[in-house]
């Protein structure tokens, strides 16, 4: 006997059926992955100092580990212990001026006086492996013009030691990137030390103020999960211990 061909009613049925089905799996499959999302995410307090809970928090997962920002409880600890930042301003100074100190979890610094403003006075060529000094200009003073969609170099009033298990970075203070100065530091690397020669880039069509003896950028201190094996000291890096405006070098 020939079996009947479904009708497409039946049809519609099974494949209705079918999707739900389908639709079914679809859902215990998200609920079994956020389910092990969630198992595989905890909340780690890692004592390393007299105030644990206050030093760091950092999130663990199965594969991964944080590296901690570190605190101000750590920050001024390992400044006025050991030396990591001199001179080194508790809390923060805002009083008529673009603040520095000490923060949450960072340390805002201040810009030096001592400024090299780029010029194309002399139709100098910029080259990171022969840098010559007819690019710029020096200027000592407390208000430096940077001249429009120009550039200048500075440095830091602090000097900064670096500890071995940490990497530290930078990032500009909020008040020049509103006026459209940015300003950019390359990491300082573990046990590197010295003053941080600062990168001013004025992007507007007008020219503009950079206030000495000020904040100018904010550090912050990362803590890697154990001491590198080595380090900015052990091999012998070309800017260790610099101080005033450092040039490039090779």
């Amino acid at each position: 006997m020939t079996e009947r061909p479904p009708s497409p009613a039946e049809l519609r049925r099974a494949l209705e059926a079918q999707r739900l089905r389908d639709n079914l799996k679809r859902r215990k499959a998200q609920q079994r992955g956020r389910a092990e999302l969630e198992s595989a995410i905890e909340t780690d307090v890692a004592p390393i100092g007299p105030h644990p809970v206050q030093d760091v928090v950092s999130i663990k997962t199965k594969d991964f580990q944080a590296m901690p920002v570190m605190s101000d409880i750590w920050i001024r600890d390992m400044a006025t212990k050991h030396g990591m930042i001199e001179p080194f301003v508790e809390g923060q100074k805002r009083e008529g001026v673009i603040s520095f100190g000490l923060s949450s979890y960072g340390y805002d610094s201040r810009v030096a006086d001592e400024f090299k403003i780029f010029t194309n006075v002399d139709a100098a060529l910029v080259d990171p492996k022969h840098f010559d000094p007819k690019s710029f200009v020096e200027r000592q003073t407390d208000v430096c013009i940077v001249p429009p969609n120009s550039f200048a170099l500075a440095r830091t009033v602090e000097y900064f030691r670096i500890p071995r298990d940490i990497l530290t970075i930078c990032l500009g203070k909020s008040t020049y990137a509103r006026c459209g100065i940015i300003v950019n530091v390359t990491p300082l690397e573990p046990e590197w030390e010295g003053h941080v020669t600062i990168e001013i880039s004025n992007t507007t069509p007008l020219p503009a103020k950079i206030y000495a003896n000020e904040g100018i950028c904010q550090f912050l201190f990362l803590k890697g999960d154990q001491p590198c094996e080595v380090s900015y000291a052990d091999r012998a890096g070309k800017y260790m211990k610099q101080t005033g405006v450092t040039l490039p070098r090779i």
